[in-house]
């Protein structure tokens, strides 16, 4: 594992609405702390950060344009020289040019972080991988939330984490923890 000097850092969806009790039960609860760990290490190394924000078409969403859960949190507010990415849909690709961002910068490895582990980081990490983009997923830097799967039986947050990121690993991307990156 060797992380390249260029390596864009994706943080996915860190505004103030994640943390509306109305999600419901999430699991990693570290790993705000992780993200920040890297976002410190990006900044200090001088290697591409992007900021992905959500903005919903659904007024009850809690990241409706029109409301404070759509702004970042304090902590991972982007700054000066970041990147900032607007999507309407959890794919971090669909519709925003990222792709061409990151093709004209010449950047081919992607460390992708926050939320939600089984929606918008999954699907912005399977369209890197199918892209060829060298794609890594922060397994304790991503969290999400207990869900019903589709038969109706209820879902701890750890199992629906787990088996998103089995989803991703070896196929679309490699699952690595923060400490394995800061060691890369």
């Amino acid at each position: 594992m060797e992380l390249k000097t260029h390596a864009a850092l994706i943080i996915i969806d860190q505004q103030k609405g994640i943390l509306h009790p109305r999600l419901g039960r999430r699991n990693n609860p570290q790993a705000e702390e992780r993200i920040l760990d890297l976002l410190a290490f990006w900044r200090r190394t001088g290697r591409p950060v992007i900021h992905v924000q959500h903005l919903s078409r659904s007024p009850d969403s809690v990241f409706w344009p029109q409301q404070s859960g759509v702004e970042f949190q304090q902590r991972f507010e982007p700054m000066t020289g970041e990147q900032l990415i607007q999507k309407q849909v959890p794919d971090a690709f669909c519709a925003t040019g990222l792709e061409a961002r990151l093709r004209e910068a010449g950047i081919d490895q992607l460390v992708i972080v926050g939320v939600a582990t089984n929606n918008s980081v999954e699907s912005t990490a399977r369209t890197a991988g199918n892209l060829g983009f060298e794609t890594w997923v922060a397994e304790d830097a991503c969290f999400t939330f207990d869900k019903a799967d589709y038969f109706g039986n209820a879902r701890s947050a750890e199992d629906v984490h787990a088996m998103s990121l089995g989803n991703l690993h070896g196929e679309y991307a490699t699952v690595v923890s923060t400490a394995q990156i800061l060691k890369g």
